[in-house]
């Protein structure tokens, strides 16, 4: 269903009247993100429709609203997939949102964010102007990769009507490797593995045993398992982990605590161990905690260490801010870009950053 002209002429009467609009959609992602204080709300959740895909091409057109779901299987027909394996959180999860926060899965470090394979977009600014940016190709660009720059806006820059994302062909063949090893063990067996060709797709570290999903040609998925040691999973088991570890269906994400998300360097070392419980993916650039006693050191630590750390999902009425506060420089450069999008301010106020 094709509702832009209903969103353009919303959007354009709310600018004329000065009034802030929260942008939603199927609402899987709602907990993410500062609140937002807003007059009304635009909903693109009915804005479907996978609108062009090449399996030659490796690239697919679908509306803001199209659910993950129907791109997951209109792709798993010919045997492709989106390579950044979006998280749901939801089952009306959908490509609009995914790209609008940011998301990418288990295979995130070894294919590339959802920022990389997004191709071109047509969104909707402030003003309510219809704008199109980028194409169907990978190509060099002179300036803003446009297009780019709305994958974790969280809709502060603009109304995201279409999407077009790369997409590539599955491996032929999976399989989940488990160790037995302490998380500096992991650390130093990733490291490693990171400066050689692998067929590693995904790596996790969770109670005292590293999780490796292979991918790829027989001979090299079984030759790297032969060589590195441990325990194959059944294919069932191996897909269940994996699919957990994206959606936090596991039992460390379950429970009432605030969730903390790690974003760190490669070389980062592991990080106190008074800092809570964790959890780690991403070959240890992605980690994630539980019942942090002291945000500002956990913000400290992972700042000197090159990183952030972010309230993924925080308790209600939580008096942490959500993301943690940018160089002067760099918050300047978010003004001056919302305020090019955005100049009336109108699209989810505050939502990324207050002030925003």
């Amino acid at each position: 269903m094709d509702c832009s002209a209903a969103l353009r002429e919303q959007l354009r009467e709310a600018c004329a009247k000065g009034q802030k609009l929260e942008i939603r959609g199927s609402g899987s992602k709602t907990f993410y993100g500062r609140p937002v204080r807003a007059d009304g709300i635009v909903d693109v959740h009915e804005h479907i429709g996978i609108l062009a895909y090449e399996p030659s091409e490796l690239f697919l057109t679908a509306r803001a609203g199209t659910p993950l779901r129907e791109i997951d299987a209109a792709l798993a027909e010919r045997g492709q997939m989106l390579p950044f394996e979006p998280p749901r959180f939801g089952a009306q999860a959908s490509i609009g949102g995914t790209v609008a926060c940011g998301f990418s899965g288990p295979r995130r470090p070894y294919a590339g964010a959802v920022k990389d394979h997004i191709l071109g977009v047509r969104i909707l600014n402030g003003l309510g102007e219809d704008l199109h940016f980028g194409g169907t190709v990978l190509k060099n660009v002179a300036g803003y990769d446009v297009a780019r720059l709305m994958a974790g806006s969280l809709g502060s820059l603009a109304l995201i009507l279409e999407v077009t994302v790369k997409v590539l062909p599955r491996p032929t063949l999976e399989r989940t490797l488990v160790q037995e090893c302490s998380a500096d063990q992991a650390l130093q067996k990733l490291r490693r593995w990171m400066m050689r060709s692998t067929p590693i797709s995904a790596s996790a570290h969770y109670q005292d045993t590293l999780y490796l999903r292979l991918s790829g040609q027989e001979h090299r998925v079984r030759n790297f398992a032969e060589q590195s040691g441990g325990e194959i999973l059944d294919d069932d088991r191996g897909a269940r982990f994996w699919e957990d570890l994206r959606e936090q269906g596991l039992d460390f994400f379950c429970g009432d605590a605030p969730l903390w998300r790690l974003s760190l360097p490669a070389a980062a070392p592991q990080q106190p161990a008074d800092f809570g419980a964790s959890l780690w993916e991403w070959g240890g650039q992605q980690r994630w905690l539980r019942a942090v006693p002291d945000p500002l050191a956990l913000r400290h630590w992972a700042q000197s260490q090159g990183g952030h750390a972010t309230l993924f999902r925080a308790t209600p009425g939580a008096a942490v801010e959500i993301f943690q506060e940018l160089p002067p420089p760099l918050f300047a450069l978010h003004q001056r870009l919302k305020a090019a999008f955005d100049p009336k301010g109108i699209l989810n106020p505050g939502r990324l950053y207050a002030g925003l």
